[in-house]
């Protein structure tokens, strides 16, 4: 039987690399209003763009959705691209609610 390699996908995952855990790096950070949020308000995996346009991966597509902060470097993308504007990018330190 061939083995598989678990690191080959069409799917990143966030890792520890050279860089560390890069959330350390970003000045602003998404918080998800899981009331607008479709996935959330349907509970089933639906819309999902946060998760698909995410370029690190870090976006968790769970009911509800998550955010990897231990990764995450606040490009805002998935706030731009949620078309609920269920996540809004606050500076680093602000209370999350």
């Amino acid at each position: 039987m061939e083995k598989r390699d678990d690191n080959i996908t069409a799917m990143c995952r966030p890792a520890v690399g050279e860089a560390g855990k890069t959330g350390d790096w970003r000045d602003m950070k998404p918080v998800i209003d899981q009331s607008k949020c479709i996935p959330a308000i349907k509970n089933r995996a639906a819309c999902l763009l946060c998760w698909l346009y995410c370029p690190d991966g870090v976006v968790i597509p769970t009911i509800p959705v998550g955010i990897d902060l231990e990764y995450c470097k606040g490009c805002g993308i998935c706030a731009e691209e949620c078309p609920a504007k269920a996540i809004t990018m606050v500076h680093e330190g602000a209370k999350n609610e």
